[in-house]
């Protein structure tokens, strides 16, 4: 019996292009949709499959849905004279109602149960004035990024809700008193400081004072008793005398 026909929709339907330069991986993007009323397994295919990366390379398309399936090319030396002869396929089939194993469903499939559809990989290098247009449009497309990004970090800030702020500032308040009181505390443990020297030299110094004072004290009082007699004997002896 005869294959049935793809119920798939590939877009692109017959090449798949890549656009150079191939120094780095260069990615092409193939549509696979659904139409049916059905949900559909697919696989994905290449003759050369250490050159490329498929993501998916397999699944399932929900019916009345689509997925873009990334078809990347590994970088290799590209030779203009050289063409291409890597071919794509993509095998489908259509799901059955109580499917629970993709892996079972394709290998209890029958051959004729199995559609197919055929891709050509193109491989081409930009001109010149296309290489140029490029350049421009990646400036161009870096400087709007960039002023995207800034564009949406002000917009995260200008984003904070009142109640926000309010904590912010709240937390603002917090520290400047606890940055005050610390201050006062720093202020009062110097002048206790203070204080602490200046009774430790007066303790020091007072041993060393003391007896000198009490000898100032006692030379003062010999010297008066000693006046006093002397007055006294005078005033005696004149008294004699008078007599």
């Amino acid at each position: 019996m005869a294959r049935q026909e793809q119920v798939l929709l590939l877009e692109p339907q017959h090449e798949l292009r890549f656009r150079g330069p191939f120094t780095d991986v260069v990615t092409a993007t193939l549509k696979l949709a659904n139409p049916t009323d059905r949900n559909v397994c697919f696989k994905v295919k290449t003759t050369a499959p250490r050159r490329y990366c498929v993501r998916p390379n397999s699944g399932v398309i929900d019916a009345g849905t689509s997925i873009n399936v990334s078809v990347m090319l590994q970088p290799f030396d590209y030779d203009p004279n050289e063409k291409s002869k890597h071919k794509f396929m993509v095998q489908s089939l259509l799901a059955p109602p109580d499917m629970t194993d993709t892996e079972g469903v394709w290998k209890d499939a029958k051959p004729e149960d199995l559609m197919d559809s055929k891709l050509r990989c193109v491989f081409e290098m930009p001109s010149e004035n296309e290489k140029t247009h490029e350049m421009e449009s990646n400036k161009i497309s870096s400087s709007l990024s960039k002023s995207e990004s800034s564009t949406l970090s002000m917009k995260s800030m200008v984003s904070l809700d009142d109640g926000e702020v309010k904590k912010i500032m709240e937390e603002c308040k917090r520290l400047q008193t606890e940055v005050q009181r610390l201050r006062e505390e720093n202020k009062q443990i110097r002048q206790e400081d203070d204080g602490l020297r200046m009774r430790k030299s007066t303790v020091m110094s007072a041993p060393h004072s003391s007896p000198a004072m009490r000898v100032k004290e006692e030379g003062l009082s010999t010297r008066v008793i000693a006046l006093i007699v002397l007055f006294f004997v005078v005033g005696v002896i004149v008294g004699k005398l008078a007599l």
